[in-house]
């Protein structure tokens, strides 16, 4: 296990190197199935929406428009912003690091689409805690982890920029979301045998 060595505006500038990337095609349908089984979890469809790590694409925020969603992104990198504002003018879209980024009211429903696993180990309960409370009585939260057994922390550079991946895993991950006032609705790991896991929770 390599310690976590990035802190959050270094790996902004990493995923400025790479934000192209996120215009490619065969993005558009990644992810979108599983959004389409959170919203189905929704008590009241519609209200307030955000992506977090939203990138570039806004692919899950034409989805959430659709749904009826007012809907806002939140990303640390700049230049995926600027590209994102680029395509959506009409979005609310805050350039900020989640650990330092503090909401504006509650949400309806949230996703982190493979985002949360480049938080720092020591913040990702904190996160999860913070976007759990975030959310409306009966919002919904999906995102995605690394699906381990235990807790695990690394900077890998295979995307040709170094970024830091941290997971709490299975157990303490939804132990988290439990104590921050959440149910498991669904978990999967969808791209098995990779230890790719989606969850969605929602707030009681």
């Amino acid at each position: 296990m390599t310690p976590f060595a990035m802190q959050p505006d270094e790996l902004g500038r990493s995923y400025d190197e790479i934000a192209e990337r996120w215009l490619e095609p065969h993005l558009e349908s990644n992810g979108i199935s599983q959004h389409e089984l959170a919203l189905r979890f929704a008590a009241h469809p519609g209200g307030r929406a955000l992506d977090v790590g939203c990138g570039c694409h806004g692919r899950f925020l034409r989805l959430l428009e659709l749904r009826g969603y007012a809907v806002e992104g939140l990303d640390v990198s700049a230049r995926m912003i600027a590209l994102a504002r680029e395509r959506m003018p009409h979005v609310t879209f805050h350039h900020a690091d989640v650990c330092a980024w503090e909401p504006e009211g509650l949400y309806d429903f949230i996703s982190a689409w493979d985002c949360l696993w480049h938080l720092p180990l020591a913040r990702n309960a904190e996160v999860l805690t913070k976007l759990c409370g975030a959310l409306a009585p009966g919002g919904v939260f999906i995102f995605t982890f690394g699906g381990l057994d235990a807790p695990e922390e690394r900077v890998d550079a295979s995307m040709g920029v170094p970024v830091n991946y941290s997971t709490l895993g299975v157990s303490q991950t939804l132990q988290t979301l439990a104590a921050a006032g959440c149910v498991c609705r669904h978990l999967e790991y969808d791209q098995h045998p990779e230890k790719h896991v989606f969850v969605v929770v929602q707030r009681v």
